[in-house]
């Protein structure tokens, strides 16, 4: 969404980096401006990098607008999702080996985490006293 002082200019550009090269040349492959290299002579006149267009755009905005379009790009919403993946997959192997060093019958008996939780807190319980006597 647009800010009052923000143009539409500020938004990323929404076609691939070769629609925009081909379209500045005016027609692609076949308008004949290309080399022995299969280069066309258009792509000599592009920007060294091909987002800093796109970071000169978004400098003027503020650091938390800045992170929040960086947010939404699909390769950070990809990594992101595997990151989550990766700490929920360590996060339900910590219970299930929290599980098996818990006492329940029958031993294959299916708990909930917060019921693992509670389980172990009286065993431990439990154990302090054992030790205590």
């Amino acid at each position: 969404m647009l800010n009052s002082d923000q143009t539409e200019i500020d938004l990323p550009p929404t076609h691939s980096e070769s629609e925009s090269v081909f379209s500045d040349c005016g027609g692609g492959r076949a308008g004949g401006t290309e080399d022995a290299g299969g280069v066309g002579l258009c792509a000599q006149s592009r920007i060294a990098e091909p987002g800093e267009a796109v970071k000169k755009d978004l400098q003027h905005l503020s650091r938390e607008e800045r992170r929040r379009r960086r947010r939404a790009t699909a390769k950070y919403r990809t990594a992101h999702a595997t990151r989550e993946r990766i700490r929920v997959e360590a996060f339900n192997m910590a219970f299930a080996e929290l599980r098996k060093l818990l006492p329940t019958l029958p031993p294959d008996k299916k708990l909930s985490k917060i019921e693992i939780l509670r389980l172990a807190i009286c065993y431990i319980s439990y154990l302090n006293h054992v030790l205590d006597v």
